[in-house]
């Protein structure tokens, strides 16, 4: 059953940093490729999700890598929020988002990537239209941070809860087994993150409180990879079982 096109492909190189927009993207069985294979961990936490988040600092989104590293897919740079440009990995860097934060930092590299749920997040623009028209608030698809949007065909608010359990499939739309293929795992629940600005990190929790009253604090889904492939914008998503 075709429900819809990609109409957005976002990658998030540092977590909690500024992400890039993408035309393709190769889906591994880690997700996109280059995705969240960076993070910042708070030296002191003991936790098993010791990442620093825009939750904790949320000046953190207006952070943005650039310059193309291994591969082409990590960064070598990234620009402050007052325009300084550092090498990605140098002390200057570790160093200004330790005192940003109040506490120690170190950057960690995984390649198999640094998620707190699953390894792909998606939403349609029907359901942050929703929550936009529902808020009052202007909301932009960056506070949501997922990695495929897909424009569904019905455009219903929260349509993607209905494809828990089943498959999605990216390519011409019947062509069997070739594509890309995406199993859609859970809902994606959220937190305060989406109260914050991807441009200016002010906070706003009528967001979030939107979130809860519509659908009981979820918006958009997560997924595993059941086969890696290639993503493009404006490439046919159909449901299967």
């Amino acid at each position: 059953m075709k429900v819809g096109r990609i109409s957005a492909i976002f990658r998030y190189p540092v977590k909690s940093m500024a992400g890039e927009i993408l035309d393709v993207a190769g889906l591994s069985w880690h997700g996109i490729e280059g995705d969240r294979r960076l993070a910042f961990r708070r030296l002191t936490d003991k936790s098993g999700l010791p990442w620093l988040t825009a939750s904790k600092l949320p000046q953190l989104l207006l952070y943005k890598p650039f310059g193309s590293g291994a591969a082409g897919l990590l960064p070598t740079h990234v620009r402050t929020p007052e325009g300084k440009e550092y090498e990605l990995r140098s002390n200057e860097l570790r160093e200004e988002i330790s005192s940003r934060y109040g506490s120690a930092v170190e950057l960690m590299n995984l390649k198999h990537g640094i998620f707190d749920e699953a390894c792909i997040s998606v939403i349609s623009p029907g359901t942050v239209q929703g929550i936009e028209r529902e808020s009052g608030r202007e909301v932009d698809f960056r506070r949501f941070r997922p990695n495929i949007v897909i424009e569904t065909e019905s455009g219903e608010p929260f349509e993607e809860d209905r494809w828990v359990g089943r498959t999605l499939m990216f390519g011409m739309f019947g062509e069997g087994n070739s594509g890309a293929a995406l199993r859609v795992t859970m809902k994606d629940e959220r937190c305060v993150m989406v109260n914050c600005d991807p441009d200016t990190a002010e906070r706003d929790s009528e967001v979030m409180k939107t979130v809860v009253r519509l659908n009981g604090n979820y918006a958009g889904v997560y997924g595993t990879v059941v086969r890696a492939g290639e993503l493009r914008v404006g490439q046919v998503v159909s449901l299967g079982e």
